[in-house]
């Protein structure tokens, strides 16, 4: 296939754009064919072609959320908001309801022109096989995804031991099966949901299959002070002594990790996924960005997958802080997460749209009403670029969104679906008590 007629921006970070005719085949992105006329070609006069948005951190069990009915009382902070909201809706969740919120995740992130999620997951009361329905509900709409079983000691030790399993489970079809749009890492919850035990048995799964820990990391205070009274350290250091803090690692949010920790974990070359939106939504307080440095990726912890709108929230709470802030820096994160995912995958040059790299594009119609090259192109997508845009979109070479709409599956038909999946779910939420368990420290 040739898209023709289009801007086309080769890499994000650093940024290069051209106005080229782009070929792709089988899956990737090629150099120019000698047997051009005899193609198949879409036609994208006017419009600028970016490499698909990776979303480094989201949880696509959420989805199915918006708008829940909630009658406790309201929840004072952040661990009231787990105890009384999101430990609810986990345990209530079985199979069908994580198929439908994988889908209608899925769905929203492919229509924002986000190609890949790294998905952290939670169904304590359907933990067995819970990955292979996201990857499937994923790979039925096209969407590339890291997948991981969020493990916690939260509801006891058999729980704790069938996400372990899963995620073990999990690698081991990765490993014999390599599904072509599907791959993994361990999942853990956060250091005061995970003893000694758990955390170790976490990282030693990470080793054997030579992947990262996906774990939240100091998001709220009370997850260091959890570690500071059970441990006698802070969170980066109990990751180290567990032997989970290399360069494979994605640690979610990192908001109160201390100047010590930072400096470790870039020794390190762990991954941050930086949550802007979320952090300020459970009002957490400010990641300290500018100090964390290149390993920052740009996720959404769930509040959809939107990657355009979630750039823009992280500048604008940077600028506001440091009006230094250049207009290109979201441009670096959200290359970095797609460096991410293309280690994942074994794809160096995911994340681009260069010769041999995986072809995930979105075609965006956007006629830019002042001149559009590499100079620019900072200012157009903060202040011009959004989901609303996005025409077509191509994930490994196969269109999954063309002129707007879904390209695999009836848009229509899902929605009823999840419709009906909710209100089951919401029903179900009714009869769930707030959470018990609660960190150490204060």
């Amino acid at each position: 296939m040739i898209l023709t007629g289009a801007t086309v921006a080769r890499s994000i970070d650093p940024v290069s754009i051209e106005q080229v005719d782009l070929c792709v085949e089988n899956g990737r992105i090629t150099p120019p064919a000698n047997d051009s006329a005899h193609r198949e070609r879409r036609d994208c006069s006017g419009c600028l072609i970016v490499p698909g948005n990776v979303c480094a951190h989201t949880h696509l069990y959420s989805a199915l959320a918006r708008g829940m009915p909630y009658a406790l009382e309201p929840p004072e902070d952040f661990v009231q908001i787990l105890q009384r909201v999101w430990w609810r809706l986990d345990r209530a969740l079985d199979e069908d309801a994580v198929c439908a919120s994988a889908l209608v995740g899925g769905t929203e992130a492919l229509l924002a022109g986000t190609t890949t999620l790294v998905d952290h997951h939670a169904s304590p009361n359907a933990v067995d096989g819970s990955l292979d329905a996201i990857e499937h509900a994923l790979g039925s709409l096209g969407v590339r995804s890291v997948l991981c079983y969020e493990t916690s000691d939260r509801d006891g030790q058999a729980v704790a031991t069938a996400g372990v399993e899963e995620n073990r489970r999990y690698l081991q079809h990765v490993r014999r099966e390599s599904p072509p749009l599907a791959r993994g890492m361990v999942g853990a919850h956060a250091s005061f949901t995970l003893s000694d035990e758990t955390l170790g048995e976490c990282a030693a799964a990470a080793a054997e299959f030579r992947v990262g820990l996906h774990v939240h990391a100091a998001e709220d205070r009370a997850d260091e002070r959890d570690s500071e009274a059970r441990y006698g350290q802070r969170i980066a250091e109990r990751l180290d002594r567990a032997g989970a803090l290399d360069d494979r690692s994605l640690l979610a949010h990192g908001v109160h990790l201390d100047a010590h920790e930072i400096a470790l974990v870039r020794e390190k070359r762990a991954a941050i996924a930086h949550n802007a939106r979320s952090n300020m939504n459970n009002s957490i307080g400010r990641a300290r960005i500018g100090a964390l440095g290149d390993q920052v990726a740009l996720g959404t912890d769930g509040i959809g997958s939107d990657m355009f709108e979630e750039s823009h929230a992280a500048y604008f709470r940077l600028r506001e802080d440091n009006l230094a802030a250049a207009p290109g820096w979201p441009l670096a994160p959200l290359a970095q997460g797609a460096r991410l995912a293309g280690r994942a995958f074994g794809e160096p040059l995911l994340g681009t749209l260069v010769p041999e790299a995986p072809a995930d594009l979105v075609v965006l119609d956007y006629a830019a009403p002042t001149p559009l090259r590499a100079s620019s192109f900072a200012g157009h997508w903060l202040y011009g670029l959004s989901a609303r845009w996005v025409r077509d979109v191509m994930v490994a070479g196969e269109w999954v969104v063309l002129d707007r709409e879904l390209a695999r599956a009836d848009q229509a038909e899902l929605a009823a679906v999840a419709a009906l999946q909710a209100e089951r779910l919401w029903q179900r939420l009714d009869e769930m008590p707030a959470h018990e368990f609660a960190p150490r420290g204060g």
